[in-house]
């Protein structure tokens, strides 16, 4: 879509009609309002564990939306540990071992409806170092921009990992080749993404935009704090 947006609502409900009208959706339907899951999203997480640090990668985060549980099932079948951010992040983050996880468990284990059965809460001070980041979008850039649902919760996780004392890692995100637009607004807090993916091809971006140093504390409201206890315990 070579179309320079805006605002990125704008971006968002450009793609989500897209993907609607040209029947590229996949459920949960409607992709409106949400990380939209896309025809492809199996082969596209297979694409991504073509190439380093996703080849050899032992520790992963991956978001919880629908078109990466291909990616989380994937990385779970190579041996990796995936660390999953709970929805709005009202339960911290969810690590799942697939030493613990039978073979033939593993594609319920990825799913967000029944990997509790498997999956055990860490705590902020256990999360180890990671290899890498999988997050899902609406809309990305050929410069490594990218919107997500207009939510912020996986600019947050980011965040919370540098403040944590986390080293920057590569951000990778699946997506259909027609979530790629020209150009949205950025804003200093963004996602920056080295890697897109889509089922038929996989573009490394040659200068990443800067991440997020730590948490904008002056963008999070009080209710921000009492939504997300580990905002709370990182500001105590």
């Amino acid at each position: 879509m070579d179309v320079r947006f805006d605002t990125k609502s704008a971006a968002r409900e450009a793609v989500w009609d897209a993907l609607e009208d040209e029947g590229i959706a996949r459920f949960p339907f409607p992709p409106h309002g949400r990380i939209p899951n896309f025809e492809g999203a199996p082969a596209a997480a297979e694409r991504l564990f073509e190439e380093p640090p996703f080849t050899g990668a032992r520790r992963l985060k991956v978001n919880p939306d629908a078109p990466q549980r291909h990616v989380r099932i994937e990385a779970l079948r190579r041996g990796c540990v995936v660390f999953v951010p709970t929805p709005r992040l009202r339960g911290g983050f969810k690590r799942l071992d697939p030493a613990s996880i039978p073979d033939d468990e593993t594609k319920p284990a990825a799913s967000l409806s029944k990997m509790d059965r498997w999956a055990e809460p860490v705590a902020l001070d256990d999360l180890p170092p990671l290899d890498a980041i999988v997050t899902g979008s609406v809309a990305v850039t050929p410069g490594g921009h990218r919107c997500g649902k207009g939510e912020g919760y996986s600019d947050l996780e980011y965040a919370i990992l540098r403040e944590l004392g986390h080293d920057p890692v590569p951000v990778a995100t699946t997506v259909h080749s027609r979530q790629r637009v020209a150009s949205v607004p950025t804003d200093p807090h963004d996602l920056p993404l080295a890697r897109i993916v889509t089922p038929e091809q996989t573009i490394d971006v040659a200068d990443p935009p800067a991440p997020p140093t730590g948490i904008d504390w002056t963008a999070l409201s009080a209710a921000d704090l009492e939504e997300m206890p580990v905002l709370r315990e990182l500001r105590g």
